[in-house]
């Protein structure tokens, strides 16, 4: 499949564009990284040397439970809104009209949501691992930067935001409001978290070998999910839903 990357760069910029205007999205996209890096980093904060290490891996995996919400939540909100929304402007018919394939207009809408998820989260794993290196007791940070703990938010990050947009773009074909849609996308990417958070509790013994298997896993199905919605984005349907 020939993708025409130009194409897929000026609906991407378009995108963000519109992103930025949006009040909602850019008051989610300040309140919730404060919130997810502000309490793993209370609960780091708070453990004593004496603390056994079995809960100290489970305040660990706790935090980076928490931190992994931000590339959970923030990008199904912003695919939520890339159908549904463009309906409720009234742009998405000038949007179906142009040459644009399926796959690229998909593609430019995900990346729209994907670059500012994963700036985000690496710029909330960045501050807590530097709060954790500067400030907590030394058994603590010896903890925290163990492979196994830095390896969840390099791998999973990018990958749990993959399964939330394409979700989020599914729900968004289907719905007819945004707030609706939101919800229901939000909802929807929590799944892939339950095994991560598994491997955070050390309920499966986490590992590199482990960690690369799911990552793997997840990578094949997010891209299975781009061409599966892909293959259901029916423009006919959606331009008569937007003509209503």
């Amino acid at each position: 499949m020939n993708i025409h990357w130009a194409r897929v760069a000026a609906l991407m910029r378009k995108e963000l564009r519109d992103l930025r205007r949006n009040r909602f999205i850019l008051v989610t996209m300040s309140v919730v990284p404060v919130v997810f890096v502000g309490l793993p980093m209370v609960q780091i904060f708070t453990i004593r040397a004496a603390t056994p290490s079995n809960q100290l891996n489970l305040h660990i995996g706790l935090s980076l439970l928490y931190m992994l919400l931000v590339p959970a939540t923030i990008p199904s909100t912003l695919a939520a809104y890339a159908i549904v929304g463009e309906r409720e402007q009234g742009t998405l018919e000038a949007v179906l009209i142009t040459p644009i394939r399926r796959e690229e207009l998909l593609l430019g809408k995900a990346l729209a949501a994907l670059l500012p998820t994963l700036l985000i989260a690496y710029g909330v794993f960045g501050v807590f691992f530097t709060a954790v290196a500067v400030f907590a007791i030394p058994a603590v940070a010896s903890a925290v930067f163990q492979t196994s703990h830095l390896l969840v938010p390099l791998l999973f990050t990018p990958l749990l935001a993959g399964w939330s947009i394409w979700v989020g773009i599914a729900i968004s074909a289907r719905a007819s409001d945004v707030r609706v849609a939101q919800q229901l996308a939000t909802l929807a990417s929590f799944p892939p978290l339950i095994l991560v958070a598994l491997m955070s509790f050390n309920v499966i013994t986490p590992s590199v070998r482990l960690a690369v298997i799911v990552a793997a896993v997840l990578l094949m199905i997010d891209v299975r999910g781009w061409r599966l919605v892909a293959a259901g984005l029916d423009r006919e349907r959606l331009l008569a839903g937007s003509r209503r």
